[in-house]
């Protein structure tokens, strides 16, 4: 029977990741692009002077550069290392390029998603916003079966399955740098790592103290340990840049080489360095995935219209692979030839790089991206069990009771199933998502260019649902007052 169920399992994730998902995503981003006129490059500079004004929040929403941290939070994880890894060694230097590729088309896609999950929002039983895909299914296209079903994909991706893998990464990194060998011990007739076992009790804990604060203990927390981990790793990336410039030109000179197909190093030619840059990026960059809006929606934006919180989140793509990725593929290519794989490539190339002590640092550095996306994929799941149930009491405590008890569980065990499942609930979950705002979309493109137009005026721009009647009657009365 387990044979069958992984049979089923991999054959959905190789209809959805190889076949279906992946152009979708892809062909969802370049639409956006083009509907949009380009905003990623017309606008890029705009980015930054919205997140100037990030720092803005009041009783109903965090601010926009909580919410920009909290999507960080899930989207910067191992992913951004092992992930980068993995795209070298599958798709050579090249597919860092498509990776690139891929960012930028995505962040027109991450705009869009995030300006509907403002518009749509409401506030909750204790008058904090919430909103996202779910809530833009049914209030912008009246389909609740639809935003059902994404919240249950999403929580058993995010909550459940996403969680254990990464205390399962933490465990996995913590015991590996510093050799901790305690022994073992047997719970219900299976042999447990004594230090496995610590290591994930102490996780436990941290994310209790953390998750049960509510959703503002969540952003705050966001708000201080991303920006510390982005720059710490970003840092080092720098410094290692730095001491081998002259071998910089060469490295990108590679990179697009190996991006056409030009190079003995595109291990496997143009074909495989685009589908591992795209696959890779998509994964870790989760535009069109629909996580992030969650986090969008909670926001008090700043202009005081849905689609200055759209280029907030173009900024989290753009950090995300632009900055972090890269630093991860410098590492790697300017270290010359070092074996490994995943985690393990960037490991003996950062001691190459450094010596002894970097892969000490890169425990850490894993320790806080797997557990910052603990944090927030637990934020992720509980906006969509609040969709569900309205915030009952006793459900969110259950809820988040299972959500450590799966933490604990990856840190002790390995669960290959569990984790094909997720990546499947997780291509359902887009799929979703892609279909919501792509016939969503002529909204999406109107908010911008009434954004733009107030702007062009030299105004704030701020919203104003009048303006929109065709809509005004399905959003929250009240919020945009």
């Amino acid at each position: 029977m387990q044979a069958f169920a992984n049979q089923v399992v991999d054959l959905l994730n190789g209809l959805l990741w190889g076949n279906i998902l992946i152009w979708l995503l892809v062909g969802t981003g370049v639409y956006f692009t083009l509907r949009l006129g380009v905003i990623q490059l017309r606008h890029f500079g705009h980015i930054f002077s919205v997140l100037r004004g990030s720092r803005h929040a009041d009783a109903s929403g965090i601010s926009s550069f909580q919410a920009l941290c909290t999507s960080l939070a899930a989207r910067v994880g191992t992913g951004n290392i092992a992930g980068v890894a993995v795209a070298i060694t599958m798709g050579g230097p090249g597919a860092i390029f498509w990776m690139w590729v891929i960012a930028m088309v995505g962040m027109a896609t991450g705009f869009a998603e995030a300006t509907l999950a403002q518009l749509f929002k409401i506030r909750d039983d204790k008058g904090q916003f919430r909103g996202g895909p779910a809530y833009y299914m049914e209030k912008g296209l009246g389909q609740r079966w639809a935003g059902v079903l994404f919240s249950i994909f999403l929580i058993i991706a995010f909550g459940f399955a996403f969680n254990s893998v990464q205390s399962n990464t933490i465990t996995g990194a913590m015991v590996g740098a510093f050799g901790l060998d305690m022994g073992t011990t047997t719970v219900a007739g299976l042999e447990i790592g004594i230090a496995s076992l610590v290591i994930g009790l102490a996780v436990v804990v941290l994310t209790a103290l953390i998750i049960f604060g509510g959703l503002r203990s969540i952003a705050r927390f966001a708000e201080i340990a991303v920006p510390f981990m982005a720059v710490g790793y970003l840092l080092v990336a720098i410094g290692i840049i730095l001491t081998n410039l002259p071998a910089v030109p060469e490295a990108l000179a590679l990179i697009f080489k190996s991006a056409f197909g030009l190079h003995e190093a595109a291990a496997g030619g143009i074909g495989a360095a685009i589908l591992n840059g795209f696959k890779r990026g998509l994964f870790s960059n989760e535009a069109g995935m629909g996580s992030a809006p969650n986090a969008a929606a909670a926001a008090t934006p700043y202009p005081p219209h849905p689609a200055s919180q759209g280029y907030v989140q173009m900024a989290g793509v753009f950090i995300d692979t632009m900055l972090i990725c890269t630093a991860s593929a410098a590492i790697i290519l300017l270290a010359g030839p070092v074996e490994g794989t995943g985690i393990g490539l960037v490991q003996n190339a950062l001691a190459a790089e450094v010596g002894g002590w970097g892969k000490y640092f890169l425990a850490v550095v894993v320790l806080f991206f797997a557990f910052t996306s603990i944090v927030a994929n637990y934020f992720y799941a509980e906006n969509c069990l609040v969709f569900l149930e309205h915030n009952h009491p006793a459900g969110l405590l259950i809820f988040r009771l299972l959500v450590l008890a799966m933490v604990l569980f990856g840190a002790i065990g390995s669960l290959p199933f569990v984790w094909n499942f997720a990546d499947v609930a997780m291509g359902l979950m887009a799929i979703t998502n892609l279909i919501a705002i792509l016939l969503l979309s002529n909204l999406a493109v109107k908010l911008a260019r009434d954004y733009d137009a107030q702007r062009a005026a030299s105004k704030l721009p701020s919203f104003d649902a009048n303006r929109y009647p065709e809509i005004r009657s399905r959003i929250e009365p009240g919020i945009w007052h």
